[in-house]
């Protein structure tokens, strides 16, 4: 990059605070400004990494006109506003997962980005992650055939609390939603149709805001595929993200991270280390090597590797596996 890109940050979470860390460590990008609602309770932190500039009023990035590039890490219900926001004041965009609750609103801030030069990219960081990247690969190059089957395991290692989930979207839209994207990702093509089914076998009371924490989601592919996905809210034992791609001349899979690969064998049995933990842990290369692909797509203008229309197919396979959950049937994916 020969030009620092100069950035606003919307939400000092856990998410925003970790593109925060790791956009430090590059040396063409500049923090400008860090708004949050709750900004106050991040103000030790931010002043530590030597971030000056932070309110709680939005208006004081978007008037800023040194920025031109957004992250919006901050609620999904929000996501549209700032991106109407950004939109209108000619920064790029990078948004965190799912772009919003709503098809309509979503199709009006898709049309408006058609209509500028500006680039927007969605938050999918696990097709940054260098396994599936791999697996990618190797089913674009058809070293498995022809792709029959696609399996995805993704289980968190404990259930969000109740705040979190009334807000969250729900299961589908929340979690399972990066999976549908993986589903695409590996893939190369669309999901037609989604039949699911879960259950509160977790925490019984997560039926009372219409929500699952267990689901098994069958999906049919554009070129004749077919899939899975096993979704949990809580594996004891760690961060359990696997996929599998079975094809016409073999598989490609992709086993969890862990620790290190050493086993320990003797008379007693064979024991190995657990998966990493959590996200944070798991994809930690891979949300550093998302937002460098964000960044080099706004410094060579190219278009973003995990698109606004990515975004929206990911959110209508969420959409359709609510729509299946709730009527016991399948359910075909809208298109664009």
């Amino acid at each position: 990059m020969t030009n620092k890109i100069t950035v606003g940050v919307i939400g000092i979470g856990r998410i925003g605070k970790l593109h925060i860390d790791n956009i430090l460590a590059m040396k063409q990008v500049e923090i400008k400004c860090v708004v949050d609602p709750y900004i106050d309770q991040a103000a030790d932190w931010l002043e530590e990494r030597h971030i000056t500039s932070y309110s709680t009023d939005h208006s004081l990035l978007f008037s800023d006109k040194e920025i031109n590039a957004v992250l919006i890490c901050s609620p999904t219900d929000t996501h549209i506003t700032y991106i109407n926001l950004a939109i209108e004041n000619n920064m790029h965009i990078f948004c965190e997962k799912p772009i919003s609750f709503f098809d309509d609103e979503t199709l009006t801030a898709y049309n408006a980005i058609k209509n500028s030069n500006l680039k927007v990219q969605i938050g999918f960081n696990r097709r940054f992650d260098h396994n599936y990247d791999q697996v990618k690969e190797l089913v674009l190059q058809k070293q498995i055939g022809d792709l029959h089957l696609l399996r995805i395991t993704s289980r968190d290692p404990e259930p969000p609390n109740h705040d979190y989930v009334k807000h969250s979207g729900g299961l589908f839209m929340d979690m399972s939603i990066h999976d549908f994207d993986m589903a695409r990702f590996i893939s190369g093509c669309e999901v037609t149709e989604v039949y699911a089914t879960g259950a509160a076998l977790i925490d019984p009371s997560i039926k009372e805001f219409g929500d699952v924490d267990t689901a098994i989601i069958q999906l049919k592919f554009e070129n004749g595929a077919l899939g899975v996905i096993d979704n949990s809210r809580q594996a004891k034992y760690g961060y359990d993200q696997r996929i599998e791609a079975f094809g016409s001349n073999g598989s490609a899979e992709s086993d969890n991270d862990t620790k290190t690969q050493v086993h320990l064998t003797n008379e007693a049995g064979v024991i190995s280390n657990p998966p990493l933990h959590f996200f944070l842990e798991r994809y930690e290369n891979a949300y550093q090597a998302e937002l460098k692909g964000f960044f080099n797509s706004i410094e060579q203008n190219s278009e973003p590797s995990c698109t606004f229309l990515d975004g929206i197919m990911a959110q209508r396979i969420a959409q359709a596996a609510k729509e299946s959950l709730e009527t016991g049937l399948p359910v075909k994916v809208k298109t664009v």
